[in-house]
C-alpha cells in the first residue's frame, strides 16, 4: 500500500491551493488520514486530519483557512489551503492508516509536495 501526494506549487500570499493524496495497493480499508507539513529549519508538524466518518480536527494556525476532507470511493484526502501566508511554505505530508488485504493496518506517509507562498 502507498500514497500519492500532489497539487504543490509556487502561490501569492491570499492565494489558494488544494493538495490531493490517493491511496493504492491492496486496500482493505482507509482509517484515519492527516496532513502534516515540514518548513525549512523546524519540525514537522500536524495540520489536519479526518476520520473514515468524516470528523476534522485542524491546528489552531490553519483554522479558518484550511479545509480537509476525504472521497472514500477514491480512497483520497484532500487539503483545500485558502488566505495563504508566507509561514505556510512548507514541504506538506499526507499520511495514513490502512488496512491491507495481508491483515495487517499500515502507518503510510506520502512522498510530500512542495507549496511555495512567495510574491
Amino acid at each position: 500500500v502507498q500514497l500519492q501526494a500532489s497539487g504543490g506549487g509556487l502561490v501569492q500570499p491570499g492565494g489558494s491551493l488544494r493538495l490531493s493524496c490517493a491511496a493504492s495497493g491492496n486496500i482493505v480499508s482507509v482509517n484515519d488520514m492527516a496532513w502534516y507539513r515540514q518548513a525549512p529549519g523546524k519540525q514537522r508538524e500536524l495540520v489536519a486530519t479526518i476520520t473514515s466518518v468524516g470528523s476534522t480536527n485542524y491546528a489552531d494556525s490553519v483554522k479558518g483557512r484550511f479545509t480537509i476532507s476525504r472521497d472514500n470511493a477514491k480512497n483520497t484526502v484532500y487539503l483545500q489551503l485558502s488566505s495563504l501566508k508566507p509561514e505556510d511554505t512548507a514541504v506538506y505530508y499526507c499520511n495514513a492508516d490502512i488496512g491491507a488485504t495481508d491483515g495487517d493496518v499500515y502507518d503510510c506517509w506520502g512522498q510530500g509536495t512542495l507549496v511555495t507562498v512567495s510574491s
